[in-house]
């Protein structure tokens, strides 16, 4: 995995060196100033109101729902591995973050989002269309020239790459581009690559967003998300957002993200490369009708993610030979890996997607979204192995 320097023009609020590496920026930033008999690490702060004898100046604390001190460090740590001049804001949930950049879009107005994305994210769109008149048109985003076609008229792009859970890549510089050119902001999920591998806003887009209940917090003990942009106006519009909405995070659940985050470097490293090994040897195996990772020279996605990423991510597509039932064998058959709906973490998790009624009809019933972690990788092979096979022998 290429480690870029952090970028010189677009530094956080509490600025770093340009040379130093994003591996290093997780490790340094939003840490306290480095003063005799100071901590090293930003303290939790566990008060939901502040001493206010008159109005609160410029920067004074008042009330949790708008700012606390656990939030900043967090939010300056994320905004400077994307690259952003504006601090991240933090929000309760990746959901949260999610609504905060999609209300953007007026009632009567039009967002093109993937065909295969975060199952809520789509269910968000389609309660937009139903209660505020929105167009929503559904594209293929590793088809640029299908989608950039669908983009005249839009408000907002909505992009997800790679794409969850169908692992499809989208040309990133040519859709923004073409975006910006038809006159509508653009947002990228950012959650399956991580800034580490990838950086939508030194590509041109308006806004990143992360689940950070994912990667960047890594141990599947919080639920949180953030959003990311270099645009102060619409910094200022999110974080009014959460402020009127609510949908604030607990500091606790924040110090845990940033503690996480110490550690992506080598977390996502490991992980990327457990699945690069795991995604080469199922492409071979028996038992295995389709496995989708764009480290394979062969996978759709390959040729833009090796131009585009500085890595290829850890979740792969596994679809084995027998259908939906062959699936729900191979998973009941694991022992190492864990059966659970989420990602990121540091243990291997995964799941047959369409299990979920919500999840999108395109999506094949026998795809299992594997989310790989950083167990020794011989490990995780014997337990796959002996799973796929017990599915063979059942066929």
């Amino acid at each position: 995995m290429t480690d870029a320097p952090h970028n010189p023009a677009a530094t956080g609020p509490r600025s770093h060196p340009a040379t130093l590496a994003r591996a290093t920026v997780a490790v340094t930033a939003g840490r306290p100033p480095r003063v005799q008999g100071a901590p090293v690490n930003p303290p939790v702060v566990l008060s939901s109101t502040y001493v206010s004898a008159g109005v609160a100046g410029p920067g004074e604390k008042l009330y949790t729902r708008m700012d606390t001190e656990t939030w900043g460090p967090f939010e300056d740590a994320v905004a400077a591995l994307e690259g952003a001049s504006q601090p991240g804001v933090v929000f309760g949930s990746g959901m949260a973050a999610i609504a905060s950049v999609l209300s953007m879009v007026p009632d009567g107005g039009k967002v093109v989002v993937p065909r295969h994305a975060y199952q809520v994210t789509l269910g968000f769109v389609d309660d937009m269309a139903l209660r505020h008149r929105v167009t929503v048109v559904r594209v293929d985003v590793a088809d640029s020239e299908a989608t950039i076609a669908e983009f005249a008229g839009a408000d907002l792009v909505w992009i997800e790459s790679p794409t969850n859970p169908m692992l499809e890549v989208a040309d990133l510089p040519v859709l923004i581009d073409a975006a910006h050119r038809a006159g509508a902001l653009v947002a990228v999920d950012n959650t399956f690559a991580t800034p580490l591998v990838q950086r939508p806003l030194e590509m041109g887009a308006d806004i990143v967003v992360h689940s950070a209940t994912k990667y960047l917090a890594g141990h599947s003990d919080v639920v949180l998300g953030i959003t990311v942009t270099s645009s102060a106006h619409l910094n200022a519009t999110i974080r009014a957002y959460r402020t009127l909405h609510g949908a604030i995070a607990g500091p606790w659940e924040v110090w845990l993200a940033l503690r996480g985050l110490r550690t992506l470097s080598l977390r996502v490293e490991r992980a990327q490369a457990n699945a690069a090994e795991l995604a080469l040897r199922l492409s071979t195996h028996p038992a295995v009708e389709q496995v989708r990772h764009p480290s394979l020279p062969g996978d759709p996605g390959h040729e833009v993610a090796s131009r585009i990423m500085d890595g290829y991510g850890a979740i792969i597509g596994l679809r084995p030979r027998g259908g939906a039932a062959a699936a729900d064998a191979v998973v009941a058959a694991l022992a190492l890996w864990t059966p659970a709906t989420s990602l990121g973490g540091v243990e291997s998790t995964l799941e047959r997607r369409r299990r979920f009624p919500t999840e999108s009809v395109t999506v094949p019933e026998d795809l299992l979204r594997m989310s790989v972690g950083v167990e020794d990788v011989e490990d995780l092979w014997a337990d796959l192995d002996q799973a796929l096979n017990h599915g063979l022998d059942q066929l």
